[in-house]
């Protein structure tokens, strides 16, 4: 039997275990419920497993019957601070909670993969790392993965890394999708403090408003990016957040900005930066205002391999067919931690679309939506996906 319907045959499980992972979703890097749920899904397999100290990861090692090097697959379990409203009969039952990234399905996915390739462990030549990551939203769960020995629970650095990501719209329902180079932006976070004098509206003159200078480096910022940098490596700046002021009779004594910004190379990131810094300072000098900004730096850019996407596209077309997968035109925007172990490992982070059949990849409810969907049906085809590629990489290394 093939891998593609040894996955299909599994599909009843799967959705089982995904909707249990959705019913019970947890936060940040301590996912207590999520991590029992995930032994249990590996519990009898020959593998080895470890947890993390710092979080609630899990770390299966699958040892190959020949000898070889190791790839590692990734898939994060984490949810978000969010209320569900998608009415499903599973849906979260803790307010304030819900998987509405789909992270669920990318943990059901990769224990079906252990699965799969637990079953044809003789004829794998290596070893699988299979990388189980909690605080992927915003914590930085991959980063202390590495930090705690991910990369060499097998005994040495894997050759390959590969991770999956459903998109609950946009892609059509299990189209697989990748490019090589950047796969989605660095996202850094950066807060301006503008700080005047506060007085009474009646006599602007007695004060230094910090408002009007705020205003000006929201429009300056805008300027700045479109004058600056090159579009075709593209910078996006956005002012999320303006706080100024108690009352319309009232200067206050200071305004804030809370921006991200998004890049997607090293020199961009870097340039944005220093010059966003040099803006803010000299808009402020110019109003007589000080002005506090600090950067707090996020995930990298997520960079895949070509020659490793190129090897994805290839192993989706031959287990689902050709018309399953599409070479993206461009990056998304989004970020990501997998971007660590992208600087570590040549790999390839791939998205599945899993848009539900009767809604509109068009207009449907985006990934961090309170009404985000996913479709189960895709569980199987990505179950697939990771262990075809593991076990496709590991023979090409032979």
């Amino acid at each position: 039997m093939s891998l593609l319907e040894n996955a299909r045959e599994m599909a009843g499980d799967l959705a089982r275990l995904r909707q249990d992972l959705h019913t019970e979703p947890e936060l940040g890097l301590h996912l207590p419920r999520t991590q029992d749920k995930v032994l249990a899904a590996l519990d009898g397999l020959p593998l080895e497993i470890t947890t993390g100290d710092a979080l609630s990861s899990v770390t299966a090692v699958l040892r190959g019957g020949r000898p070889g090097p190791a790839v590692l697959l990734r898939g994060d379990m984490d949810a978000l601070p969010v209320t569900e409203r998608t009415g499903v009969p599973y849906s979260s039952r803790f307010p304030e909670r819900m998987h509405a990234c789909g992270h669920d399905l990318h943990t059901t996915m990769l224990a079906g993969a252990a699965r799969l390739l637990a079953d044809r462990r003789q004829d794998l030549a290596g070893d699988v790392i299979f990388m189980f990551q909690p605080g992927e939203e915003g914590w930085e769960g991959a980063k202390v993965m590495i930090d705690e020995g991910v990369l060499d629970a097998a005994g040495e650095r894997p050759i390959a890394a590969y991770g999956l990501h459903v998109l609950s719209t946009v892609l059509p329902g299990g189209l697989f999708t990748s490019r090589g180079g950047p796969m989605l932006a660095a996202a850094d976070a950066l807060t301006v403090t503008v700080r005047g004098k506060g007085g009474h509206g009646s006599t602007p003159h007695l004060s230094v408003d910090p408002i009007p200078a705020a205003c000006q480096m929201v429009t300056a910022l805008q300027t700045l990016v479109t004058r600056e940098f090159d579009v075709f490596d593209p910078v996006v700046v956005t002012v999320g957040a303006f706080h100024a002021g108690t009352a319309g009779n009232i200067i206050p004594d200071q305004a804030v900005l809370e921006l991200t910004v998004r890049t997607f190379s090293d020199t961009n990131r870097a340039k944005i930066q220093k010059r966003i810094i040099e803006l803010l300072m000299d808009t402020g000098a110019a109003y007589g205002l000080t002005v506090d900004a600090a950067f707090g730096r996020g995930y990298p850019v997520t960079v895949n391999d070509p020659e490793e996407s190129a090897f994805a596209g290839d192993v989706v077309g031959d287990l689902l067919g050709a018309d399953r997968y599409l070479i993206a035109p461009r990056p998304i925007t989004g970020s990501e931690d997998f971007s660590y172990v992208l600087e570590e490992v040549p790999g390839a982070f791939i998205a599945l679309g899993a848009c539900p059949p009767h809604l509109d990849p068009a207009t449907a409810p985006f990934n961090h939506s309170a009404e985000a969907m996913f479709d189960d049906a895709v569980l199987p085809d990505g179950a697939a996906i990771y262990a075809g590629l593991a076990e496709r990489r590991l023979a090409m290394a032979e």
